[in-house]
């Protein structure tokens, strides 16, 4: 019988979970087959407690989280996506693009919240020179000395190189001169073909994002990874869309970090279908550190899971809980439309992983740990 790493056994009701737990004991990769049964369960705490164990191996009970501000500087967009809310469009968000003045003061009206990374994406705005995004990170850099700036999807990376006259690669370089530092996930959604034709058929397929991904290795940049989940995907392709990410790890090596995005169906033009359920969502989270055995951290982002179900999913595989965001406009909470100051509080975010019963590591974007700020954690006003 399997045990955690406090030695108490692993309980497991499903025999499927039993022959599962016994390759992951002999250090054996799980398969198609065994991501479909995983998904299929009814058992939720058996596997929980494997994905916890998996967990548990890599990180202990550390659970990380960054100080980051994110900043979507335009949401006029060619792509008209059906699962996006963010868009302008006729009935829709009213259309903007920041300058940079405004993208300063966004960020100095947080200047008091020692912010260490900012995290920039937007839609696809064809009015927009290819120098506008060197002056954006120009901006940020101006603004906020020594930050790090994860910027720019595939899909957008991919935009820049065709307006820039330069290759994909020669268009890299040219960013990280001026200071991008890493890749953020996005832009693919779900690799499987039929969810692109239906939902994105104007974004990357698979195949042209997992070659915007190589070059962004052999750029020497981290990229992060994302799968949006709980729309009209089948079990089978969020397990393809697993094992699509475990092989370009295996080739690449470039990703530290996969984070299961929850879909919000509000505003969207798939408003009909439901919310994605807390089991669901730790069963994303579970399923995902079961199988990405060769990615370092599993994510849940709190702004799409809730704070509490994030909580929980810290005992399902997940060992990092984002950051403090501060500010988002990709989607909103339910009881908290179009508000974009979704922000925690250093704070708070310390106290959830506390009552979680885990322990809390700011980070740097490289997961290097950074010492706690024990005087903001204990006087909270």
């Amino acid at each position: 019988m399997a045990k955690t790493n406090h030695g108490s056994q692993i309980v497991l009701k499903d025999p499927e979970l039993i022959q599962i737990s016994s390759k992951l004991e002999s250090g054996e990769r799980l398969s198609s087959e065994d991501g479909v049964k995983l998904f299929q369960t009814d058992d939720l705490n058996g596997l929980g407690q494997l994905a916890n164990a998996q967990r548990e191996l890599r990180h202990g009970a550390n659970t990380y989280f960054v100080r980051n501000l994110h900043i979507n500087y335009t949401n006029i967009c060619s792509n008209g996506c059906r699962f996006c809310s963010f868009y302008s469009r006729r009935n829709g968000p009213q259309p903007y693009t920041l300058d940079y003045e405004a993208v300063k003061n966004r960020i100095l009206a947080y200047r008091g919240e020692r912010i260490t990374e900012v995290h920039i994406v937007g839609g696809i705005n064809k009015a927009l020179p290819y120098g506008y995004y060197i002056g954006l990170l120009d901006t940020v850099k101006e603004a906020l000395p020594g930050c790090h700036i994860k910027a720019f999807t595939a899909v957008e990376l991919q935009h820049m190189a065709q307006i820039s006259g330069l290759s994909l690669l020669d268009t890299l370089e040219d960013l990280k001169v001026h200071g991008l530092s890493s890749i953020p996930g996005g832009g693919i959604e779900v690799s499987s073909r039929r969810v692109h034709d239906t939902l994105f058929p104007n974004k990357l397929n698979s195949d042209q994002w997992k070659e915007v991904s190589r070059c962004v290795a052999k750029a020497g940049l981290t990229q992060y990874a994302t799968m949006l989940y709980g729309h009209i995907e089948t079990i089978q392709e969020r397990v393809d869309h697993l094992l699509f990410l475990r092989e370009l790890q295996d080739e690449c090596h470039h990703i530290v970090t996969f984070t299961p995005l929850a879909f919000h169906p509000e505003d969207t033009l798939l408003s009909s279908l439901p919310h994605t359920s807390g089991i669901d969502d730790l069963k994303m989270i579970a399923v995902s550190r079961l199988m990405l055995d060769n990615i370092s951290h599993i994510k849940t982002f709190w702004v799409m899971n809730t704070p509490e179900v994030s909580q929980t999913a810290l005992w399902y595989g997940a060992d990092d809980m984002d950051g403090t965001v501060l500010r988002y406009e990709i989607t909103y909470s339910d009881d908290r439309p179009q508000d974009n100051e979704q922000g925690l509080s250093y704070y708070k975010m310390v106290r959830l992983v506390r009552q979680a019963h885990r322990i809390p590591v700011e980070r740097d974007s490289f997961y290097m740990p950074l010492p706690l700020d024990e005087e903001i954690i204990n006087d909270p006003s």
